[in-house]
């Protein structure tokens, strides 16, 4: 089987892309990874943004002088995203986890790969699979963000409750120790209103 097909992770994503673009834009990356803006690197570094959406991370990631690699396997927000952040040190790319084989092919290693509001969209089986994959894109002291959504549902999405400490706990099996652990609120309103909240976690190798 092949698991890494534009499968059941995106569901409802495609269909809600007018309504979710302009929530997703509205939010500033400085606001939204406030907790660890003091783990990035200031020198111009290779960023993997897995699940990059419409491209804000990213975008803030290219103005700082990175170079991003953008992985997207919803069309409607890939294409939306070239639109709204055009730059040269961006680059998008047609890819899905846990399989990520199309940025596996490429035999890179990334000193950031972040996954913003990603990781809850998959399956046991599918995080399982996926840590070790993430684990072999970072360089030797490079950094895994992740985030997780606790709370309601969205109608007609796929995601999973996921703690911060399963996946503390799945790291730390592939070499990794967490560096933040926190949890914040949503800043969208309406999650807000619903006690949306996230946990955010960083992980580096351990040495």
């Amino acid at each position: 089987m092949n698991r890494n097909s534009h499968s059941s992770g995106t569901q409802g994503y495609a269909e809600q892309a007018e309504v979710l673009i302009p929530q997703y834009e509205s939010i500033p990356f400085t606001k939204r990874h406030e907790a660890a803006l003091h783990l990035l690197p200031t020198a111009p570094s290779r960023i993997l943004d897995i699940g990059a959406g419409t491209g804000v991370d990213a975008a803030w990631f290219a103005d700082q002088g990175h170079s991003v690699l953008a992985v997207e396997p919803t069309a409607e927000f890939r294409i939306a995203a070239m639109r709204l952040h055009p730059s040269p040190l961006i680059e998008w790319l047609d890819d899905v986890l846990p399989g990520l084989d199309a940025v596996l092919s490429r035999r890179e290693r990334f000193d950031v790969v972040m996954l913003s509001a990603v990781w809850m969209h998959l399956d046991e089986e599918e995080r399982r699979a996926g840590v070790p994959r993430l684990v072999s894109l970072l360089a030797l002291e490079g950094l895994l963000l992740l985030s997780l959504r606790h709370g309601p549902i969205p109608a007609g999405r796929r995601m999973f409750e996921v703690s911060g400490d399963e996946t503390i706990e799945l790291a730390r099996r592939h070499g990794l120790k967490a560096v933040l652990n926190t949890q914040t609120g949503s800043l969208l309103p309406g999650n807000a209103a619903a006690d949306v909240t996230w946990t955010r976690l960083a992980f580096q190798r351990e040495n």
